[in-house]
């Protein structure tokens, strides 16, 4: 897979441009705020850097994975025929549907979503080409993180899904195959987890850092889940809450300090506040 589109320039989407400029690949990246777009580039650019001073690229390689990025500004503008596009757009059914819908028109050889939780069935549903069509779940930060989340829709083809361990394993990924299931494997463990420890904060059970340390020093969490919470955006896990809520009843239904805080705007990293104070990172 040598030819590569990405809908969508925010925190995942340029993650994902990284991974496959960086194993080679050439990418179009589809950002329509050309402020966002340029930022994007220069986070690849500032990433590969760091993967040079870590010894993990060479020089040269370094130097060519942003250029190997061209942004674009709308979804038409993506070239025909690319091996695979990979939207990573907010996880809103009707703002993904009209994404993969003017994306399949570019007739990729395969068609993929980054979404977290939403149901892949959902998504197909109006394609033309479901069997080619799965959803490719990454995290957050996508250089970083080892595991890609592969899940089969009901019309997805074992063609398709091969396909995508291939790709996983090309870009340094160890993949799992799951069902189009509400939550899929990770996002059902990882939210529970996470409100669990949104309800102890609302509590006053512990402070937000004793709770991530909870979590690190007693279990061995690379992270704890408020400050993973943090960087995945606290909107984008209100959202995916709401979501489980209705598919798998009140165990999953949002603090109330979880919808205060993303009312407030305060939604994590990207906003400078979340459960921590990001204003000097």
């Amino acid at each position: 897979m040598k030819r590569i589109g990405v809908i969508g320039g925010g925190t995942m989407g340029l993650g994902v441009a990284y991974v496959f400029a960086a194993a080679g690949s050439e990418v179009a990246l589809v950002e329509p705020d050309a402020t966002q777009a340029a930022r994007a580039v220069e986070t690849i650019a500032r990433q590969a850097k760091r993967a040079e001073e870590k010894g993990k690229l060479g020089a040269a390689d370094a130097a060519a994975v942003p250029e190997r990025v061209r942004t674009i500004g709308a979804t038409s503008e993506l070239p025909s025929g690319l091996d695979l596009i990979v939207e990573a757009v907010p996880e809103r059914l009707d703002l993904k549907r009209g994404v993969l819908a003017e994306a399949q028109r570019c007739e990729p050889a395969m068609l993929a979503s980054n979404t977290s939780g939403l149901s892949i069935d959902a998504l197909a549903d109006g394609l033309d080409r479901p069997a080619d069509f799965l959803g490719m779940h990454f995290f957050n930060p996508v250089w970083s993180m080892p595991l890609l989340e592969i899940v089969r829709g009901t019309a997805t083809s074992d063609a398709s899904i091969d396909a995508a361990r291939a790709v996983g394993e090309r870009i340094g990924k160890q993949t799992i195959v799951v069902r189009d299931v509400p939550g899929f494997a990770t996002s059902r463990l990882g939210v529970a987890i996470g409100l669990e420890a949104i309800r102890m904060l609302e509590e006053g059970v512990a402070s937000a850092e004793d709770i991530d340390r909870a979590m690190e020093l007693g279990y061995r969490h690379p992270m704890g889940p408020l400050r993973l919470t943090d960087l995945v955006g606290l909107d984008v896990r209100l959202d995916i809450a709401k979501h489980l809520a209705e598919s798998h009843g009140p165990r999953f239904e949002p603090p109330k300090l979880l919808v205060d805080k993303v009312a407030a705007g305060e939604t994590g990293k990207k906003s400078g506040t979340g459960f921590y104070d990001w204003s000097e990172a």
